[in-house]
């Protein structure tokens, strides 16, 4: 297996230090569009830069559609995915990226090893077949300004592995744009990202879904339909 990391995060050389921009919240979102626009908002500063906007699938890609549009980018995914906990694979114990590096939280600590690499080489599989339907290359982050977006966090697993993963790339700049997180985490994103941009930082939180009206799920169909219509860049460019 590539290498694992239990806790998070352990970056190493490629980390980077930033501060975060927190927005104070009127309340619920009322969609993930909702939210997206409002990201768009605060991101508008990246308009006229080329930026690529990496969505984390399957929530965020529709979020993600939004955000390059506005701000004339180009729109990809970041395939990662989190690890379940044994009899409650909502509950992250850490997350794996494409490639089957992974990252761990302090509750995996508590479940056996044998069941995290089973669910770490499920999940790269799931992957691997989510990479061959979306049928395109990752584009290449290297030295561009890379905008993340998810549509929340709860343990920040799998977003701090999507960020871990653009972050060997070595972007420009990297920023971490996401609706609603806890604070504790939020401090975590805060040490791998140059920038975050978060809309909502409550003070008592038990799951993403609890902040939006409609948090409808996404599927694979929406998501090869959003990705074969993905924005590039400036319209007409």
């Amino acid at each position: 297996m590539p290498g694992h990391s239990r806790g998070l995060p352990k970056l190493g050389a490629s980390a980077y230090t930033g501060q975060a921009t927190i927005q104070p919240g009127q309340g619920m979102f009322q969609s993930r569009e909702d939210a997206a626009e409002q990201l768009a908002g605060r991101l508008a500063g990246y308009r006229g830069a080329m930026p690529l906007v990496l969505a984390v699938p399957r929530g965020a890609v529709p979020m993600g559609a939004i955000v390059a549009r506005r701000l004339d980018g180009e729109l990809d995914i970041a395939l990662v995915h989190k690890l379940g906990a044994p009899g409650n694979p909502e509950f992250a114990v850490g997350a794996v990226d494409e490639h089957g590096h992974a990252l761990f939280t302090a509750a995996a600590d508590r479940v056996p090893q044998a069941y995290l690499d089973a669910e770490i080489g499920r999940q790269v599989a799931a992957l691997a077949a989510r990479r061959h339907r979306y049928g395109h290359a990752p584009a290449d982050p290297a030295d561009r300004i890379v905008i993340v977006v998810d549509d929340g966090i709860a343990t920040g697993a799998t977003l701090l592995t999507a960020l871990r993963l653009v972050a060997n790339r070595r972007p420009r700049r990297l920023i971490a744009a996401i609706p609603v997180a806890p604070r504790e985490t939020l401090a975590e994103v805060t040490a791998v990202a140059d920038e975050v941009i978060c809309l909502e930082t409550p003070e008592w939180f038990t799951s993403v879904g609890q902040h939006y009206q409609d948090f409808r799920q996404v599927d694979d169909d929406e998501v090869e339909a959003l990705l074969a219509a993905r924005p590039h860049g400036p319209e007409g460019a």
